[in-house]
């Protein structure tokens, strides 16, 4: 990395690091039809996708499209009753009630027959989406991805909310609503998408994602208080870690087991007491998943052993909730590091998510195989699905054999990558930890570093959690320096674990903090016998 280029990485510059978005293709339409709509006084409808990033989307756009003084509401499809993207009944409903213009979030890139129902049937439709791009375009009064062939907008890998933003900042220009700088407090909403859709956090999406956390910290949404208060986090020390594995999933949870517009009401209240009341139902909301999610993985391991021989696993059962799958497949494809695509049994058709291994594009799998779906769309690394039943053993072949022809790209294997070594525990210290902190946010593209400590033993490793399956580790070197560390999943692994037992430990290092006193700590990924 060159020394400018390292200065930008870890000093952000929100004036510079953000592309023009009248770059993309398109966007002129979008803001002459927006302003337009402000200047008849239509209502504007905000369509979005059910997940965190359609939510933080629709909240991102029907806030801007506000504060230009058009009247916007949202709406988002229901993933057992509707499914993913738009869909005809929908907007069936959204003209017979009058409605006129209607722009997507995270979505609507391939909903080629309902743009063309739509124009048709007399209603405008803009669409913002992220997902690869098919080969045919739905016809729209725009059509706005930075993916686009021949887009001249230079940062590809913009999450929806960003697509969304950029909208808005494009609206901001032209119209001067709001004030220039207010666009930051949206920010918040960026940050959560973009680091919980797990775009690469390089490039515009780190300022993005940047910025947004410090918008996160002092945010003005009541909601996002009283969830973060809810799940034990300070919302003043909020970073990466906490937006994709403690907010987030609480956020995902409606969409997956009830309906999303919940999540999207708790990111816009101003009231303080129904914010922690919708905070509370996300919490339960989210102890649901964990119980179904744990049920589904358990059984899928079990019939995944079937598939031992076949280099994509695509496994289905009508018990399997298809809003839980998702994270079934990836947690999948994390232990047997191959494809995998998890689906329920819905009648005759299926419905299920995928989610795929470094060199292996799920979308160019899925479009290879088209002629046995009935719907598909997603990214590089995950993806949706549809098929009817009887398609499931050809689609297997189908899949298979597109791996095996693509084969010599594919890594499967995961390999941990060391980004430094550190003999003994000298520099292991919250000095690093203060630096270290520079590198955030982390998340896809930008993972924590990770170290490699020789000439330590275990001083101790004591199994906690409610199921004790995580280690709590003492460490010392030889010189007597001494520090903890936490072993998540690990316990099974290193159940044989003894004190004295001198080891290379493969690990993050962070701090902890317990009864107001902080000190460093090591996370542990691995470790290995070191000779005496």
């Amino acid at each position: 990395m060159a020394d400018g280029d390292m200065s930008d990485f870890l000093y952000p510059d929100y004036a510079k690091g953000l592309g023009d978005p009248y770059a993309m293709s398109d966007m002129g339409l979008a803001v002459d039809r927006l302003v337009a709509a402000r200047e008849s006084g239509e209502t504007v409808v905000v369509y979005g996708d059910y997940d965190i990033d359609g939510i933080t989307a629709s909240g991102v756009m029907i806030e801007a499209l506000e504060a230009n003084g058009i009247t916007a509401r949202s709406y988002i499809p229901d993933r057992f009753e509707e499914g993913y993207g738009l869909n005809i009944g929908a907007l069936e409903y959204l003209a017979a009630d009058g409605v006129g213009l209607v722009v997507t979030v995270d979505c609507g890139i391939t909903s080629v027959d309902e743009a063309a129902w739509a124009r048709e049937h007399g209603l405008d439709l803009i669409i913002t989406d992220h997902h690869s791009v098919p080969e045919v375009l739905p016809e729209a009064v725009a059509v706005i991805n930075p993916k686009r062939p021949g887009d001249a907008y230079a940062f590809k890998d913009l999450a929806g909310v960003g697509v969304a933003f950029k909208v808005a900042c494009a609206l901001q220009a032209r119209t001067g609503m709001p004030v220039a700088g207010q666009e930051k407090w949206w920010l918040d909403l960026v940050a959560l998408g973009t680091v919980c859709d797990v775009v690469p956090l390089v490039g515009e999406n780190r300022v993005l994602a940047h910025f947004g956390i410090r918008v996160l910290r002092q945010t003005r949404r009541q909601g996002v208080v009283a969830l973060a208060q809810s799940a034990g986090v300070r919302v003043e020390e909020i970073g990466s870690y906490h937006l994709g594995f403690v907010l987030g999933p609480r956020m995902n949870a409606t969409g997956r087991l009830d309906h999303a517009a919940r999540s999207l009401e708790l990111v816009r209240t101003g009231d303080p007491r129904r914010g922690a009341e919708i905070a509370g139902e996300l919490e339960e909301l989210n102890r649901q998943r964990r119980v179904e999610q744990t049920r589904i993985f358990e059984a899928a391991q079990e019939m995944a052993s079937l598939q031992a021989d076949s280099p994509v696993m695509i496994l289905a059962d009508e018990s399997w909730s298809h809003g839980v799958v998702g994270i079934v497949a990836s947690k999948l494809s994390e232990t047997f590091k191959k494809p995998a695509l998890v689906g329920q049994v819905l009648g005759a058709t299926i419905k299920g998510s995928a989610r795929s291994v470094p060199g292996f594009n799920m979308v160019d799998a899925l479009r290879a195989n088209r002629d046995l779906l009935l719907k598909y769309g997603g990214h590089y690394f995950a993806a949706g699905f549809t098929l009817s039943a009887v398609n499931l053993e050809a689609f297997r072949a189908g899949m298979s054999r597109y791996f095996m022809e693509h084969a010599e790209t594919v890594r499967g294997d995961s390999e941990i990558t060391v980004d430094a070594g550190l003999a003994g525990l000298a520099g292991a210290n919250l000095e690093a930890v203060g630096q270290l902190a520079m590198l955030e946010p982390h998340g896809s593209g930008n993972p924590r570093p990770l170290f490699e400590l020789s000439g330590i033993e275990v001083e101790s490793a004591v199994g906690v959690g409610a199921t004790r399956k995580h280690l709590k580790f003492g460490f010392r070197d030889q010189e007597g320096r001494r520090i903890g560390g936490i072993g998540f999943g690990l316990a099974e692994l290193y159940a044989d674990m003894q004190p004295g037992r001198r080891v290379r430990a493969l690990a993050e290092l962070n701090k902890n903090e317990w009864q107001g006193v902080v000190s460093p700590q090591l996370v542990v990924r691995e470790l290995h016998d070191e000779p005496v």
